[in-house]
């Protein structure tokens, strides 16, 4: 072989393991990139499954109790303003997942009020279909949780495959973004405090 051919054989063989090196990192990113969209389309269904169960509460509270329309109203409204957000897994921002997590947990207060309230009247507490439907909707607060904390786990793995030296390379090349996590509720880090006294 002539000193030419070889200076060609080299420069392509350098392209070839470039190439390689790219379609090998870009594969990686794009394998923990849907991984991620799994997770958070996991994390939807969670919630729409409570988004179901709401109007089968507020009706069972409707009909069997003297309501405080207002309780009723409240939990109405925050599910239709959770409800008319929607999350594209593909280019998710901190501010995104930030009023998405603020509306879901306007929902939680909301039913906690309405929880409070059907304290006062025995009657619903002892329905059957109430309790049952009580029961699925704290079912539904478990998985969300777990779904929350798959999807946290996912963006980690997928936030550090596309930081780590030399991915980072590829992933700017391709335009792979980092993804946000959910975090812990405004004053989730304090204790609640219990008064036992009798």
């Amino acid at each position: 072989m002539n000193k030419k051919t070889l200076i060609w054989v080299a420069v392509i063989a350098v392209v070839a393991i470039v190439v390689l090196w790219l379609a090998g990192g870009y594969n990686k990113m794009v394998v923990e990139q849907e991984n991620v969209e799994t997770a958070w389309g996991q994390v939807e269904n969670q919630y729409q499954r409570r988004m179901d169960l709401i109007p089968n509460v507020v009706n069972t509270v409707k009909g069997a109790a003297n309501y405080e329309k207002s309780t009723l109203e409240a939990v109405v409204e925050a599910r239709a303003k959770a409800t008319s957000l929607t999350i594209d897994p593909s280019n998710m921002t901190e501010e995104q997942l930030a009023q998405f997590q603020n509306a879901q947990a306007e929902i939680s207060q909301s039913l906690s009020r309405l929880l409070v309230t059907v304290e006062q009247y025995p009657d619903l507490k002892a329905n059957t279909n109430f309790q049952s439907l009580i029961a699925e909707l704290e079912g539904t607060e478990n998985r969300i949780a777990i779904a929350r904390n798959t999807f946290n786990d996912a963006a980690k793995a997928y936030n550090t495959l596309i930081r780590r030296f030399p991915n980072n390379i590829v992933a700017g090349i391709f335009g792979f973004e980092k993804k946000p996590y959910f975090k812990a509720e405004q004053g989730a880090e304090k204790a609640p405090k219990v008064d036992l006294e009798f």
